[in-house]
């Protein structure tokens, strides 16, 4: 999982990938925090899938212009499953869990 800050990394990734996961991590928040172990988790035991995240307060505009760009709500801590480019899922708080990521990742 890497992390990225700038508009230019992540339009590079949209390009380069026809499935990947996002996540819109908060430093400051505990709830933010069990997502992103939830998500460091699933990423870790699926290697095949890109996996990408921001520190909102480190890439507020990154976090904004995906937030308007896919007409999804900002939320943090927020997953974003994008196929094809386009969001096909998206979830926050604690709705982050492995099971949610498996579920979601795995169906078609």
């Amino acid at each position: 999982m890497k992390k990225i800050e700038t508009l230019e990394q992540f339009n590079a990734i949209h390009e380069e990938n026809d499935v990947f996961l996002f996540l819109k991590h908060s430093s400051t928040c505990p709830i933010s925090q069990s997502g992103y172990e939830e998500f460091e988790k699933f990423v870790e035991d699926h290697t095949e899938i890109p996996a990408y995240y921001l520190v909102v307060q480190e890439a507020r505009p990154l976090s904004n212009h995906i937030a308007e760009t896919f007409h999804i709500k900002h939320e943090s801590p927020q997953v974003i499953l994008f196929k094809n480019k386009d969001v096909t899922f998206h979830t926050s708080h604690w709705n982050i869990t492995y099971d949610t990521l498996s579920k979601e990742v795995n169906s078609d």
